[in-house]
């Protein structure tokens, strides 16, 4: 959401808060529509639409036009001409202060300004200092005029008085996740407002810059002080130039915040906690690897390449099957496992398109037992509340997987290794407050994945069932505490007698056309909790909270990837065995058959058959188990079979790990269980 004093500032603003790469109305790709397929599109709405009616007007067409084909209010597609067209009066006019002074009136963002202007956004921001063109800040009144409004809570506008009188007390400044997303999501406005409340217990006063409307850290009695305002390098800089705090909080904002500190601290501002290089030697991946060589930690193998020759020359050193990545990315976008050179020629064009300018990783996959870790530190100790098993194995986005903690099929030795290595890499990388470590136990060796120097999507569950209250500890170490003077001791925190396991929550039956299947790239939209004394009931209390619907009997339909039919003819069997009757496609009909159980087989797809859809339409499938060939394409047998599955409310698992623990909670059903 935008707030401004007129309907195009607000506008803007709630463009350029998206985070899709745009701080105006226009979208490249745009351009190279037809005239018939820009008409089509007014006539179509999409996500793109304000886009899409941007470029109509840059072509000159006319409001009476677009509103015939859309149908809109012409006072709202007047606005948004008249903002096209002040575009062409601001471009024609590099460096007019009279003509800036009117783009900041109506919203435009120094990005969009450099970009019309053909230069930096620094040279624009220096242009308004210089000439001090500067935003003031309005109070947002909530009383509607009743009663004087007293609410802090401030949003920006290039106007003249200024409403937002600030303190001269001690204070913070903690930035917000903005827009809720997959990849992104409530675990980091939990975060930030655990934040708050602790620099208010410490005396602190606590300023939350933020503008999701959804969120309880931009409820206006959350914080001391409320900036309704997109999480831009600008638009955050305009509030400390204003607040002048003792320095900014961004680990707790997820990777929106992280990607903000390095433009903060060129201007000047401190950051808090975790220092910009030591960040920086965690979040960009050549450096990691250096960090990782220096202390001896095992990883896999893996190099940088910016080009398909280099990455065809690395493959061939490696081997396949490998990770790729860019080297820095949100909820593992843009992140997929290849397994023969074709498939990695595919990717890495993909990857070298989307993110220019970008290394890209190749990184050995290890097929191996991922497990997870949040931890607290102060440079001297380091306190783990928990280490977390993820059920599914490496390759599945630790969002999407199935948590338990504590974990249930690591030694002792094993985690005490992992206690360790997590200790070495934080002292190593001098963290301040939270770090997330990701690792993979392959061949009974730990190897280290990725370390996240700021909060993660694990944090509130951790905290809630360790009951160590992460955030609030960190924060005070952020402060200048530290966890001893805390009576924090250094290592891994007990373990209790109760269990707990975080089950991911999807949303693809709402998103059609999107591949159900799970992978590198996040896709889940939340998750649930389960808590007992014993695992299998913990586990069965959060797959029933996440809506997963557990049939006892019936029909599976089982259709398994070349590479997969060993492991997975094992999890047929014990379907077999709790009496589910099983259908298949050829190939995996024939192994289930070698293997000595009865097995239907049907037609696949791409023979013209419909009958494997009907059967799931018409309720004679109860559950589908479903692994993934090498290049999922939209059109494929296995798309359209997830697809079907999800769009029936009925199971479909397209990882092994997650088909065997739903199996362990079958195996376990009883009366007592059903009576929870």
């Amino acid at each position: 959401m935008g707030l401004g004093r007129n309907l195009e500032t607000a506008l803007l603003k709630a463009v350029r808060s998206l985070e899709i790469k745009a701080f105006g109305l226009l979208s490249p790709e745009l351009e190279l529509l037809s005239d018939e397929e820009l008409a089509d599109k007014c006539r179509h709405p999409e996500d793109y639409q304000l886009f899409v009616l941007a470029e109509a007007f840059r072509r000159g067409w006319t409001v009476e036009q677009v509103a015939r084909l859309n149908q809109w209010n012409p006072y709202f597609l007047q606005k948004i001409k008249g903002l096209v067209d002040f575009a062409a009066k601001l471009a024609a006019s590099p460096f007019a202060l009279s003509t800036l002074k009117q783009a900041k009136r109506l919203g435009y963002a120094d990005a969009e300004i450099a970009r019309l202007w053909h230069c930096s956004e620094q040279e624009v921001y220096a242009f308004r200092q210089k000439h001090g063109l500067k935003p003031v800040f309005k109070q947002v009144d909530t009383t509607a005029g009743e009663v004087e409004a007293t609410t802090p809570y401030f949003y920006s506008s290039y106007d003249e008085e200024d409403e937002g009188k600030s303190s001269d007390r001690r204070k913070v400044v903690v930035l917000g996740s903005g827009p809720i997303r997959i990849g992104q999501g409530i675990e980091f406005d939990y975060c930030s407002v655990q934040a708050v409340k602790a620099l208010r217990r410490a005396g602190v006063e606590s300023i939350i810059i933020n503008n999701n409307p959804e969120t309880v850290s931009t409820d206006f009695d959350t914080a001391d002080r409320l900036y309704f305002e997109p999480l831009t390098l600008e638009d955050v800089c305009a509030v400390l130039e204003k607040e002048r705090p003792e320095g900014v909080i961004v680990q707790f904002g997820g990777q929106t915040a992280i990607s903000l500190a390095k433009g903060l601290a060129a201007r000047g501002y401190r950051i808090m906690g975790t220092s910009l290089a030591d960040t920086d030697r965690a979040e960009e991946r050549g450096l990691f690897d250096q960090v990782l060589q220096e202390i001896g930690v095992r990883r896999p193998r893996g190099g940088c390449v910016a080009s398909l020759a280099e990455a065809e020359q690395l493959a061939g050193e490696i081997g396949f099957p490998l990770m790729v990545r860019p080297s820095y990315v949100l909820g593992g976008r843009a992140m997929q496992i290849v397994y023969d050179r074709a498939e990695l020629r595919t990717v890495l064009a993909g990857a070298l398109q989307e993110f220019p300018g970008q290394q890209i990783w190749l990184d050995q996959y290890l097929l191996g037992k991922e497990v997870e870790v949040d931890a607290i530190a102060d440079g001297e100790t380091d306190c783990i509340p928990g280490i977390m098993e993820h059920l599914e194995r490496a390759g599945i986005h630790s969002g999407d997987s199935i948590a338990v903690y504590p974990p249930q099929s690591i030694s002792p030795e094993q985690q005490a290794v992992i206690t360790d290595l997590t200790v070495a890499l934080a002292r190593r990388l001098q963290i301040k407050g939270l770090v997330n470590i990701q690792y993979v136990i392959y061949q009974d060796e730990v190897y280290v994945l990725e370390v996240n120097p700021r909060s993660s999507r694990t944090v509130p569950f951790l905290s809630k069932v360790t009951g160590v209250p992460l955030v609030d500890l960190a924060t005070r170490v952020i402060l200048g505490e530290t966890l001893a003077g805390m009576g924090i001791k250094n290592g891994l925190w007990p373990v209790g007698d109760k269990v707990a396991v975080k089950v991911p929550v999807f949303s693809f039956s709402k998103l059609r056309r999107v591949e159900p299947s799970l992978g590198p790239e996040m896709k889940s939209t939340g998750e649930v909790m389960g808590i007992d004394r014993q695992y299998r009931k913990a586990l069965y209390k959060a797959l029933l909270a996440a809506g997963v619907h557990l049939p006892t009997h019936g029909t599976l339909l089982a259709t398994l990837a070349d590479r997969d039919k060993a492991e997975g003819i094992k999890l047929v069997r014990r379907f077999y065995q709790l009496g589910f009757r099983i259908i298949a496609t050829a190939g995996t009909a024939r192994a289930i058959s070698r293997a000595g159980m009865e097995v239907t087989t049907v037609k696949k797809l791409h023979t013209g058959s419909e009958e494997i859809l009907e059967k799931i339409r018409y309720g004679q499938v109860q559950c589908v188990l479903n692994t993934t060939t090498h290049g999922r394409k939209i059109a494929s047998d296995g798309f359209i079979i997830r697809r079907t599955a999800d769009e029936q409310g009925i199971p479909c698992f397209t990882s092994l790990d997650t088909a065997e623990a739903w199996l362990q909670v079958l195996e376990a059903n009883s009366p007592s269980l059903i009576a929870l």
